[in-house]
C-alpha cells in the first residue's frame, strides 16, 4: 500500500512537471499564472491521495466529488470554479499530448456564483427616510411623493422619473408601469402614497410647471426629473434620516422584501415588480431567510 502511494504521488508530479512546460514554454503564461494552476492542481492531487488515484487516472465521479468537497469546506464559487479551470486545461493538455484518451472534466458545470443581496432597509429605516422630506416646501412635497410611490410600488429608478402624468390611476388606487423589455404592469397604490400624489397634483406640481411637460416629476426648470438628481436627492434624505448605506433602489428592494415578510405570495411579488422569470423574484426569498436567522441568533435566549 505504501509503494502505490509512492506511485501515485509521483506520477502526479511528473504530470505537473509536464504540464508547468507546457504552461510556461509552449503557451507562453506568466510565472504568476503557472503558480496559480500548479496551486490548485497540487490541492486536487491531495485530495485524490486519499482514494490512492492519480492526476492521470482521475475520472468524472472524482473530480465532481472534489467540487462537493470544496463546497462544503466552505469555499466561494469563484474559488471552485478556478479549480475547475485549472483541471480543464489539465485534462485537455493531457488528451492532446495522447497521455489520455478522455477528458474527465466535459461534463462537470462551473459552479454557480450567488448574485449579492441587496442592501436592506428596516420597516423603521424607510419610515425615517419617507419622513425626511419638508413637505411644507414644494421641492420636498414632490420628493416625498417619489419617495412614497416608489416604496408603494416597488419601482425601478427608471420607471419612476420617466413615469408621464397619463400613467396615474388614482381613481383605480394604481399606476400604469412601463418596465423593462416594454412590459407594462398595474400596480396597486396604497392610501398615504395616493393622498401624498393627490397634494403634490394640487399644491407643488402647479408651481413647477412653467412650460408644457407630459412628465409627472418635475424640478425647478419645470424639465423630468433625471435619474441622477433623484440619486443624489435619496442620499441627501439618507443623511437626514441617519442612513449610512444604500442604493438606488433600496426602496424597491424594501417593498419586495416588507412584503413577503408579511405573507405576500412570490408569484404577486413578481408581478409587482414587473420580473420576467420568478428567478429573479427569489433572491428576496433569500433576504427574508437571512434575516429571519439574524433575528433569531440575537434574540433567541439561546443564541
Amino acid at each position: 500500500m505504501v509503494g502505490n502511494l509512492a506511485a501515485t504521488i509521483a506520477d502526479s508530479c511528473a504530470v505537473l512537471e509536464t504540464f508547468s512546460y507546457q504552461l510556461l514554454f509552449v503557451d507562453g503564461c506568466s510565472d504568476k499564472t503557472v503558480s496559480a494552476y500548479l496551486s490548485d492542481l497540487r490541492a486536487l492531487a491531495n485530495y485524490l491521495q486519499r482514494d490512492n488515484v492519480s492526476l492521470r487516472q482521475a475520472c468524472t465521479q472524482h473530480l465532481t466529488a472534489y467540487q462537493s468537497a470544496l463546497m462544503v469546506a466552505g469555499k466561494s464559487p469563484a474559488s471552485a470554479g478556478r479549480a475547475l479551470s485549472a483541471a480543464r486545461r489539465l485534462y485537455r493538455h493531457l488528451l492532446l499530448a495522447g497521455v489520455r484518451s478522455d477528458d474527465p472534466t466535459v461534463h462537470l458545470r462551473q459552479p454557480q456564483r450567488l448574485r449579492p443581496l441587496p442592501k436592506l432597509l428596516n420597516e423603521k429605516e424607510v419610515e425615517a427616510l419617507l419622513d425626511a422630506p419638508n413637505t411644507d416646501t414644494v421641492a420636498g412635497l414632490r420628493d416625498r411623493a417619489m419617495l412614497e410611490l416608489m416604496y408603494a410600488c416597488g419601482l425601478r429608478v427608471s420607471e419612476l422619473v420617466s413615469m408621464p402624468m397619463d400613467a396615474l390611476r388614482l381613481d383605480m388606487g394604481g399606476v400604469q408601469i412601463i418596465g423593462k423589455g416594454k412590459r407594462e404592469r398595474i400596480v396597486p397604490l396604497n392610501n398615504t402614497a395616493s393622498d401624498l400624489l393627490e397634494r403634490y397634483l394640487h399644491k407643488a406640481r402647479p408651481q413647477l410647471l412653467r412650460r408644457p411637460s407630459d412628465a409627472l416629476f418635475l424640478t425647478n426648470r419645470s424639465a423630468a426629473m433625471s435619474r441622477q438628481m433623484f440619486w443624489l436627492l435619496i442620499k441627501r434624505y439618507a443623511v437626514v434620516a441617519g442612513i449610512r448605506s444604500l442604493s438606488p433602489h433600496t426602496l424597491r428592494h424594501a417593498f419586495a422584501t416588507h412584503l413577503l415578510n408579511h405573507g405576500a405570495d412570490l408569484r404577486a411579488i413578481q408581478l409587482m415588480l414587473g420580473h420576467a422569470s420568478i428567478s429573479t423574484t427569489q433572491i428576496y426569498t433569500h433576504i427574508a431567510a437571512k434575516r429571519l436567522a439574524d433575528l433569531h441568533q440575537h434574540h433567541h435566549p439561546r443564541g
